[in-house]
């Protein structure tokens, strides 16, 4: 039997990998852990940990990383550490891990350097920021590719990574995007205690490479957003430093019968609410990857997803607040598609499974092999 322990950090990476998890418990050949830390256990964000403590996973850790100095090298270290600790109880054959956030990269460092299978879902992808350095870094410690589109795959080669350890599986949220699972809107809204019909949908990150000007960017978003006119659902940001300059500046919205502010969503109630709404505005990825399927208009603010925007009915602006406030002004009369997007047909799971069953997967050398274009 494999043994394989996935890593989560944030409600953003278990929306990913929570399909896989799934599909992977229900297989005889494979014991499955899920390693859960980061903003999963802080309450301030949320305390998401709840969330997948309803999925009833057999083998769940919780490791607490966040110190009370927050930069991301800290985190890093405390992260590797609480993790290299774990991985040595249990020693799993695989671990996978997803995207770019510094407790992935911890993942790829413990896999790596304790001669562990790495398998990074969604490298390959460029996006700008710090995020893309550590997503680079990640995929050249993995020995295994789950990647969303043929593009990644490409990148990949171009990194130097093997083919025959490339598996295009798309983008497994795909498959949570489309099942028929996904709660009501009144179920939502009740859930809640969402009061209004119609509404956008806030999600402003921020931007560590650019930091200083962060307190800043919030104060010109959010005095855009009050001047405007529609309602908001506004969901905290993630936990990146600047983060506390986003949710300051969010108490200015508090008695405003126009917001709802709230830390953290279920993802499926996130999804529900995103597919009703009139728009999205920030810089989430949510609005490049998941707001295009369902045809739902973006405002995309600032640099964080500059490389990563590459649907063209998407509104691009600065963090000028005037030129936030004409884009909102235009948004209702903003006619889009639905995408018929380059990231899988909502049968990652299945595509995922049957890639990690196939032998050649497991005979994958654990030394890494650089190969030529």
């Amino acid at each position: 039997m494999k043994k394989i322990l996935f890593l989560t950090g944030t409600r953003a990476d278990f929306g990913k990998i929570k399909p896989l998890i799934q599909i992977l418990e229900k297989q005889q050949e494979f014991e499955v852990f899920v390693f859960v830390t980061g903003m999963h256990l802080q309450r301030e964000y949320g305390y998401t940990l709840i969330e997948i403590e309803r999925c009833n996973f057999e083998n769940v850790h919780t490791f607490e990383n966040h110190t009370h100095e927050t930069t991301m090298d800290l985190t890093l270290a405390k992260t590797i550490e609480g993790l290299s600790g774990y991985v040595k109880m249990i020693n799993p054959d695989l671990i996978i891990v997803h995207g770019d956030r510094v407790e992935t990269l911890a993942g790829a460092i413990v896999g790596s350097l304790n001669n562990i299978l790495v398998a990074h879902v969604e490298g390959g992808e460029i996006s700008g920021t710090i995020d893309e350095l550590i997503r680079h870094s990640v995929s050249k410690l993995s020995h295994v590719h789950f990647v969303s589109n043929a593009i990644a795959a490409n990148r990949l080669k171009q990194m130097g990574e093997i083919k025959s350890a490339i598996f295009n599986i798309g983008s497994p949220d795909i498959d949570i995007m489309f099942s028929e699972e996904l709660p009501n809107l009144e179920k939502v809204k009740e859930y809640y205690e969402i009061r209004f019909d119609s509404y956008g949908i806030v999600m402003f990150h921020p931007v560590t490479t650019e930091v200083k000007e962060m307190q800043q960017y919030a104060d010109n978003f959010i005095a855009a957003l009050l001047k405007d006119t529609h309602n908001y659902v506004v969901i905290y940001p993630n936990n990146d430093l600047g983060s506390q300059y986003i949710i300051e500046g969010y108490k200015k919205l508090k008695d405003n019968s126009r917001f709802r502010v709230i830390p953290s969503l279920r993802f499926e109630y996130f999804l529900t609410l995103l597919k009703n709404s009139q728009f999205i505005i920030g810089n989430s990825s949510a609005g490049i990857r998941e707001a295009p399927y369902y045809g739902v208009p973006i405002i995309n603010i600032g640099t964080r997803q500059q490389n990563r925007a590459i649907y063209t009915d998407i509104i691009h602006v600065d963090y000028n607040s005037e030129n936030i406030n004409t884009a909102l002004k235009d948004i209702d009369g903003h006619q889009v598609k639905k995408m018929n997007a380059d990231f899988g047909q909502g049968n990652s799971a299945q595509l995922f499974l049957e890639s990690i069953k196939k032998q050649n997967l497991w005979s994958i050398n654990h030394q890494k092999e650089f190969r030529d274009c």
